[in-house]
């Protein structure tokens, strides 16, 4: 994929209320705006980089981008989970992600106890390709210094 590292910020929207409740893993999700203006070499999976809410601290994330099968969504979406516990949500605030690297294809699951288990699998391994040099760097880029008044997609 050309288009990595994948810059982005939009605003916090609510997606579909599971990614906490239903799956004890929260999730930020993008407005579609967002979703609809990544690259057309950007496929459907899971993917690792960094991510910071507002002027905040910048935190290792994976992200999901696509259909998510196992709950048959008709609309694509991009969901953030930042590794980080934030005391509130944050709905409305800006979102800053640096996508860096691929982890997995988008796949079906035949049980919900699988599919939390492929997701915390995910966040061990964005966790330790985070601590790569290569990415490590990512972490201070300017993209997170910037000024967080507008969307916009894009390097």
């Amino acid at each position: 994929m050309r288009s990595l590292p994948f810059f982005c910020r939009g605003q916090v929207v609510r997606g579909f209320g599971r990614g906490s409740k239903q799956l004890g893993i929260p999730t930020a999700n993008f407005p579609e705006q967002v979703v609809d203006n990544l690259p057309a070499d950007v496929s459907t999976g899971i993917y690792y980089g960094w991510a910071s809410v507002g002027s905040g601290e910048v935190h290792k994330m994976v992200v999901s981008i696509g259909w998510n099968p196992y709950y048959k969504n008709v609309k694509k979406s991009m969901e953030t989970h930042i590794i980080h516990t934030f005391k509130e949500d944050f709905y409305g605030e800006i979102l800053n992600v640096a996508i860096v690297g691929y982890l997995r294809p988008e796949k079906n699951f035949d049980s919900l106890e699988s599919l939390i288990s492929a997701i915390q699998g995910d966040i061990e391994e964005a966790k330790k390709q985070l601590d790569l040099p290569e990415h490590l760097k990512l972490k201070d880029d300017n993209f997170f210094q910037v000024s967080k008044s507008k969307i916009m997609n894009g390097h």
